[in-house]
């Protein structure tokens, strides 16, 4: 899902800014609202655990370039499931940050980009599981059908954001339409895969159930909202 350096600049960069700006509030709104009601010190570890997590998804998995983007194994429901929104969102965009910082420097001019694309749809997620996932159901519990749902959101909502990002850089034209389509079709890839890698994890955390580990995971991993 990274976008190449090019494909937004100049005055463009400014709507990157602005949605940037917009996720990083509605980021801190989350986490304020968690924290409401939540242990601080397990709010951070699962920052940091989603951190590592965001890094290794990024930097250590098979990655490639296809179209007008890369495809990557983001496990971004994977994250939200085990850690919780406002963690899974702040893991994201850190773990994205050092990334670019270490690795990938020529990715940093696209951060803002980029990080859009990885936290809209989190949110997105985020309230279709309010929405319709029972309160009196733990997330470990889901059914396969429960997580695809979450996972296409999630996907489909990051090659959408690519798609925009490419037009809206680039312009509506046949190559960029066509690396566009490219870009999705592989992508796709991802999402047959993630709700099976979302499926494994719940069934080995639902295995260790267990009250010390709960301070690890989000509570309603474990628990009823």
């Amino acid at each position: 899902m990274h976008i190449e350096p090019g494909v937004v600049d100049g005055a463009k960069m400014a709507f990157a800014y602005a949605t940037a700006a917009g996720a990083a509030g509605y980021t801190a709104k989350l986490a304020f609202e968690e924290l409401k009601s939540h242990n601080a010190a397990s709010f951070a570890l699962r920052t940091v655990m989603a951190t590592v997590g965001t890094f290794i998804f990024f930097e250590v998995l098979p990655h490639f370039a296809v179209g007008v983007s890369e495809v990557h194994f983001i496990l971004g429901t994977t994250l939200f499931l085990l850690m919780g929104a406002a963690p899974a969102a702040l893991g994201l965009a850190l773990g994205l940050l050092v990334q670019g910082a270490f690795f990938a420097p020529n990715d940093l001019p696209m951060f803002f980009v980029n990080v859009t694309t990885l936290l809209v749809p989190l949110f997105a997620i985020s309230a279709l599981a309010n929405r319709f996932i029972p309160r009196d159901k733990a997330y470990v519990d889901l059914a396969y059908a429960d997580v695809l749902k979450l996972s296409a959101m999630y996907q489909g909502g990051v090659v959408a954001w690519v798609a925009f990002w490419a037009f809206y850089g680039q312009g509506v034209g046949a190559e960029t339409a066509q690396s566009v389509l490219t870009f999705g079709a592989a992508y796709m890839l991802v999402v047959i895969i993630e709700p099976i890698a979302d499926l494994a994890v719940l069934a080995g955390a639902k295995a260790l159930r267990s009250d010390k580990l709960s301070g690890l995971f989000t509570g309603r991993l474990y628990n009823a909202a």
